[in-house]
């Protein structure tokens, strides 16, 4: 049989019609596609699997770099959100504080007074709550009720209708009085007579 027949023979045991040699042929073909066949095999298991494992660890450490730099920028984004978050409510709480204070309105009688001993005590310059006067402070005084009864503080701020700008409580007149005010004037004695005695709209906010 011709499957038997060695590889390399004595070519005068070949057949005439040269089928030993088609066979030697089909023969060589099988082998040569063999050894291709090896050969791919150990191309794609031996040289690429380290190349790629390589690549592959390369890559990863690429992507978990990048993914850790968005991590770290959208917990900037998210820790700024929030912050302008609070801020945002905190203004939108005092601006509706602000919104809900109302604006109190009473009828009181104003007079004048300076820092003379004559017209306050020993201390003519120390207010009741230990504040020290100074000439041309907007400064009034206010009878005991308007303390206790109406809500006025210690610092508050009024306004006195006909006069300009803000007046601060920072004095309180003797027990006797009730519904007025007394307007610092400093030592100006003439400006304090010609003020007198008025009747005058006090406004403030609580």
């Amino acid at each position: 049989m011709l499957i038997s027949t060695p590889l390399f023979t004595d070519p005068q045991h070949l057949s005439r019609d040269g089928s030993y040699f088609m066979n030697i042929k089909f023969t060589f073909k099988s082998v040569v596609m063999i050894v291709f066949s090896l050969v791919f095999l150990f191309t794609n298991t031996g040289f690429s699997a380290p190349n790629q494992r390589y690549n592959n660890k390369a890559i990863d450490s690429n992507t978990q770099g990048k993914v850790s730099e968005i991590q770290k920028h959208l917990k900037k984004i998210k820790a700024k959100r929030t912050t302008d978050f609070r801020t945002k409510l905190v203004r939108s709480i005092k601006a509706r504080k602000k919104l809900i204070k109302r604006t109190n309105k009473l009828k009181v009688t104003a007079t004048a007074y300076t820092s003379h001993v004559k017209q306050t005590d020993s201390t003519p310059n120390i207010a009741a709550w230990g504040d020290k006067l100074r000439p041309g402070m907007k400064v009034i005084a206010v009878s005991r009720d308007l303390l206790q009864v109406y809500g006025l503080k210690h610092g508050t701020r009024v306004r006195i209708k006909g006069l300009s700008g803000e007046y601060r409580v920072l004095d309180k007149m003797n027990k006797r009085w009730r519904k007025k005010i007394d307007i610092y004037m400093g030592k100006d004695l003439r400006k304090a007579f010609k003020w007198g005695r008025r009747k005058v709209e006090l406004q403030w906010r609580s």
